[in-house]
């Protein structure tokens, strides 16, 4: 392969940083629709107990993240009961679960260790851009 870089206009800095402010603040609302998805899958419910326990965070950090997704519509929840996802947040969780397993198996076709791939793949995940996840998955299906 020759050199591919090809001479392009740098971004505005502020729109770069206000692009990764919005995907920082999306990365926990996916985080925890994904791990609810999967606590669901695992063990047939997901209960706030288990998901501070995943995440190492407080049950009160737990409470507050879910009343926002409730409040944004991903989830439903009773006092003392488990949490459910709505239409919404399946949607989302496919969705994360699906960017998830695209970057991986890129960063593993192209010499990633598993384990590191699985590693970086839960932060790039959040912060790839539709073009580039299409052009990962393309590349992963041509090897």
């Amino acid at each position: 392969m020759g050199d591919r870089s090809v001479p392009h206009a740098r971004p505005n800095k502020a729109e770069v940083f206000a692009r990764l402010r919005e995907a920082h603040a999306r990365e926990v609302t996916e985080d925890y629709v994904e791990m609810i998805a999967d606590l669901i899958e695992e063990e047939g419910e997901a209960r706030s107990v288990a998901l501070a326990e995943r995440f190492g965070v407080t049950a009160a950090t737990v409470n507050n993240t879910i009343k926002r997704l409730e409040r944004d519509g991903f989830v439903t929840s009773r006092p003392y009961r488990s949490v459910f996802l709505t239409d919404k947040g399946e949607v989302l969780a496919k969705k994360c679960r699906n960017r998830h397993e695209i970057v991986y198996n890129f960063l593993v076709s192209i010499g990633v260790d598993p384990d590191t791939a699985e590693f970086d793949a839960e932060g790039i995940e959040h912060h790839v851009s539709e073009e580039t996840l299409l052009v990962f998955e393309k590349f992963g299906k041509s090897r």
